[in-house]
């Protein structure tokens, strides 16, 4: 089924905003919506035109905000709803969308209806959650139950840690020895997801765009092919559709030839595909533990294959294009930085090939600075590994680095303590600087159709452990050519392509020239160099 995405998707650029870690406009050490409103220039100036921001609803904390108390609420420590209506209004002024966390398929311990589930006698939300019918029956080894929590004769179901009980959308194929799992139109299980809808068209009218659903594939249980829990989302694409046409779901599944045909717009790319982590994040796991039998292609080494990536990627790219977006992204909250193992010429390298592909492209906070990070902290709300990735972002060389006026032990996490910390005043206005290179990218992007999410995608050059890496951009009779050479060692190479009268226009680049000759395109490349060229 090929259904239109909103028009605005195919020149967005997001900013993924960690809302604790971006702005602290009142001086208690936590970033706020307000701080954010006070950096929407900053964002707009960037070029991101949409920003996904990070689980911002009442709750415990005990992993970071997805773990939600009251999806209808704002956390105190941000604001209040109305700091978000103004946040939305403001936005909207700069013609930035933004894009809320939806958890979906749980909730925290501390939400008011797990509290009435967990009660002996029955009650409206008893089957709410997936609770088994005796202490005693720990459910199944493909779930993960807690026993012993209430006075509730029964263990419930947990989606990740066990302080965020899996709501109860049913079972795609109920095990009728098992009268705990329900079918998915049972009753309870259907309220459950009108709830869900509810919770949408509430942000949604109050000035939302749209959300990213965390573990979007989680809803349904026992539904080994997702075919059931692709039928609910597709449900509500289709309420969106006839009454938010604007809004975009974006789903966290991993697996766009199934998210993208389950109704959702966009589907992410990231640390749990080999293709993408073989791109700059290979020298390390999902953990950030170093893997020293892997090189990423984006590395000065010329160690990498970026056939790991073009073969997985272009299987999800030939399935999905014209029915949504397969989106890459520089990180998120939950990886280590894209900085790592890099300096900022192996970053521009990097920023230049996210923003030159097709699809939706992701940029973290702070990513666009070169924020390192900083391994070794202790967890906080249930960051682990995770933590580093999640410090406060760097404006200045000021205290704090212009995050936070709070003393520095009250901040929520540490800033980084190097003298050369990467910050954006230090970055501003500096045309070689990583901060200017990434504006001066997302303008290239959308001042050219071809670049941006719709244009047609081509591989012209690649070579198994080889360098460099070419692709043409094509949309309406635009033609660019993108040239890789992340390797240290310079590149020259030939190949054909179809047309006549080539400009040969370089657009931007460092390092990167082309002749035509006989029909054909000689490509020379230093190393460590990338070419944008308009044909």
């Amino acid at each position: 089924m090929n259904r239109p995405c909103p028009k605005w998707l195919e020149n967005a650029v997001f900013y993924e905003i960690y809302p604790q870690s971006f702005c602290d406009s009142n001086g208690d050490g936590i970033g706020d919506l307000q701080g954010i409103i006070e950096k929407l220039d900053y964002i707009k100036d960037l070029g991101c035109n949409a920003i996904w921001m990070n689980p911002c609803f009442l709750s415990p904390f005990q992993d970071a905000g997805y773990d939600v108390a009251d999806f209808y609420r704002i956390a105190p420590r941000y604001g209040t709803n109305d700091d978000a209506k103004k946040l939305f209004a403001e936005a909207a002024k700069r013609g930035i969308k933004v894009c809320l966390d939806l958890v979906a398929g749980h909730t925290s311990i501390e939400h008011e209806w797990f509290k009435q589930s967990c009660k002996p006698e029955h009650n409206k939300y008893s089957n709410w959650y997936v609770w088994t019918n005796s202490i005693w029956d720990a459910g199944d080894w493909t779930g993960r139950f807690v026993g012993g929590y209430a006075q509730r004769d029964g263990q419930y179901l947990n989606n990740f840690f066990y302080c965020q009980p899996a709501l109860n959308y049913g079972f795609a194929n109920p095990d009728p020895n098992k009268p705990w799992q329900l079918p998915m139109d049972h009753p309870d299980c259907l309220a459950v997801r009108q709830e869900l809808k509810n919770i949408i068209k509430f942000w949604l009218d109050m000035g939302a765009t749209g959300f990213r659903v965390d573990m979007a594939k989680s809803l349904i249980k026992n539904d080994p092919d997702s075919a059931v829990v692709a039928k609910l989302w597709n449900e509500v694409r289709e309420w969106l559709d006839a009454d938010y046409p604007e809004a975009v779901l974006i789903s966290e599944w991993g697996d766009p030839v199934i998210a993208i045909p389950a109704g959702f717009h966009i589907d992410f790319l990231f640390q749990l595909h080999v293709g993408y982590n073989s791109l700059f994040r290979y020298e390390r796991d999902q953990f950030c533990n170093p893997t020293p039998e892997n090189h990423s292609f984006f590395r000065k080494e010329g160690k990498g294959d970026i056939t790991l990536f073009l073969d997985q990627y272009m299987n999800y790219y030939r399935k999905t294009k014209d029915k949504g977006y397969v989106s890459l992204i520089s990180g998120n909250h939950d990886i280590g930085r894209c900085s790592q193992g890099c300096d900022s010429e192996d970053l521009k390298l990097i920023f230049a090939f996210l923003l030159t592909m097709p699809g939706v492209p992701f940029i973290y906070y702070g990513d666009e600075i070169g924020m390192r990070y900083l391994s070794g902290l202790p967890s906080k709300e249930g960051g682990f590994h995770r933590t580093g990735a999640r410090t406060p972002m760097q404006w200045s060389a000021e205290a704090n680095a212009g995050f936070s006026t709070a003393d520095p032990s009250k901040l929520y996490l540490p800033v980084d303590p190097s003298p050369d910390a990467p910050n954006v005043a230090d970055q501003q206005g500096k045309p070689d600087s990583l901060l200017e290179t990434v504006r001066a990218l997302i303008k290239l992007r959308k001042d050219n159709p071809a670049l941006c999410a719709d244009g047609e995608f081509s591989p012209v050059y690649w070579e198994p452990n080889g360098y460099p890496f070419v692709f043409l951009r094509t949309l309406n009779g635009e033609r660019m050519l993108v040239a890789f050479n992340p390797s240290g060692k310079p590149a020259e190479v030939e190949f054909q392509i179809t047309g006549s009268g080539f400009k040969n226009e370089l657009m931007m680049g460092k390092g990167a020239h082309i002749a035509e000759s006989s029909g054909k395109i000689k490509l020379k490349m230093d190393g460590v160099s990338y070419g944008v060229f308009k044909l």
